[in-house]
Order: structure tokens, then sequence, then C-alpha cells
């Protein structure tokens, strides 16, 4: 057993540790918060408005309304969030959506801007609002989240694997430009049981009929994703026992995906 003062059993961040979680309204981000608030850490929800009103998520921070795709939102959300932190240990960036499936050579210049802006973007310009105040945090760790999608070729998601592979470069970028101070991960999940496959929280519903049996029968594992089986990974990379780990990506995906 390690000794009392040893951390490198503990999956996630210490009690106490600051976390802003950016989409926390949406599946995984509602298990995240969940999880982060249970072990003592003080957990600072960011969504988008109408997502916080009808779904906020359970910690004892109030949400802090944003758009993610706007310099302006982002740096009226995060003015709020260093006048009530001061600093932050951890920072996941959740925010994004998919748009119903279709080939490249039909989609619409509209729907690819929009995918890119909502998902790459936004990646780009919260953490960019979000680095001095990890700068200003203890061991501090930033998650980022990506897509088995951006490695794994899949015909309709051409947007959406784009702006996902994008947020791997910028990971990488981020944790060489950051280090030693701050350790920058991501993570990429398969399918996950969350709204997100109808389009997302904060969003009209595609109807594009997500077919999870037939999907459930490729993975090795025989079952979809659940946001509790993503939040376990991030936990890790916001915690201690990935102290050694900066610029990874942990494909979460039952075996569907194995680089």
């Amino acid at each position: 057993m390690p000794s009392s003062t040893h951390t490198l059993w503990r999956l996630g961040p210490g009690e106490g540790a600051r976390i802003a979680v950016l989409g926390a309204c949406g599946g995984i981000g509602r298990a995240l918060v969940e999880a982060l608030s249970v072990t003592g850490c003080r957990v600072f929800p960011l969504d988008l408005p109408r997502s916080l009103e009808a779904a906020p998520p359970a910690c004892d921070e109030a949400g802090i309304p944003v758009d993610a795709t706007s310099e302006a939102s982002l740096a009226d959300a995060f003015a709020i969030l260093d006048e009530r932190a001061g600093g932050l240990e951890g920072f996941v960036h959740l925010a994004g959506f998919s748009a119903a499936p279709a080939p490249l050579a039909r989609q619409t210049r509209a729907v690819f801007d929009e995918v890119v802006a909502g998902n790459l973007d936004s990646t780009f310009l919260a953490t960019r609002a979000a680095l001095p105040l990890l700068h200003r945090g203890t061991e501090p760790s930033l998650v980022l989240a990506s897509s088995g999608l951006a490695v794994k070729a899949t015909p309709g998601y051409g947007p959406y694997a784009a702006a996902k592979a994008g947020v791997i470069a910028l990971t990488r970028v981020l944790a060489i430009e950051n280090a030693p101070q701050i350790r920058i991960n991501a993570v990429a999940p398969s399918a996950v049981e969350t709204p997100f496959l109808e389009g997302g929280m904060g969003r009209d519903p595609h109807g594009r009929g997500f077919d999870r049996e037939g999907y459930a029968k490729t993975i090795p594992l025989g079952r979809i994703a659940t946001a509790d089986d993503v939040v376990g990974p991030m936990l890790f990379l916001l915690g201690p026992a990935s102290q050694y780990m900066t610029g990874q990506v942990l494909h979460v995906n039952g075996g569907s995906l194995m680089p």
C-alpha cells in the first residue's frame, strides 16, 4: 500500500481542486461534474445559457453561461470564473456537436464551417482563455475531447472528423508550448449513449436514428459506451496518477479502434 503522503493511487484530482468543465450540461459533462463533486473538487460548470437553464448539472457552484464559439462571450465567462476561482487545477473542454451524416461531396460549406467552429474553433478559443488561470493553479491539467472518428475514416462524418483531428493536433502543440507547467492531453471516445447521438444538448435533434444495436455488434466489448466509461479516463488525466503524461490521446472505444 502507498504511504499516506503518496497520491499516485488517487484516480482524480485532490479535494479542493478547482476544475472548470465547459460543456457541463451534456451527458459526459454532467457525469464528470458529478464525479468531481463527489470527490470534493470545486467544480465550475460552463455551458450555453439555454442548456444551463434546462438541465443544470449537480454541483455547488452556479453555472457560468458561455458561447464557446464567441471570443466576447468567453472573455466574459472567464472573467467571472477568474473572480470566483482565482486559478484552476483543471480545465475540461467538452463542448461540440456533429451534423446529420452526409458525404462530403454533398456537404454544404455552411454546415462544414458550423461544425468546425463548434468543435475545433471553440477548443482553441476556450483553451486560450483558460491557460492564464491554469498557469496560476497547482500542477494543472487540461483535458480536451477528440473522437475516434478523427483517426478512423467513417463515411458521412467528414466535417466532424476534420475538426476532431484538429483537436488532436492542438493537443500536441499546446502540450509542448505549455510544458512543464501545464499537462495537456485528450480523450477520443467512440459513440457514447448521450444526447450527442441526436445532435447534442442545446441543439435541435437531427432525427438521424442512430442504430445502437447494429453499432454495438461492431464493438469487441459488445456494447455502446456510457458517459462513465469516458469520465474515468478524464479523471485519470486530471489527477496525479497521470503526472508523466502530456500530449497524449486516450482512445476509449471498447476495442473498435486500436491505434
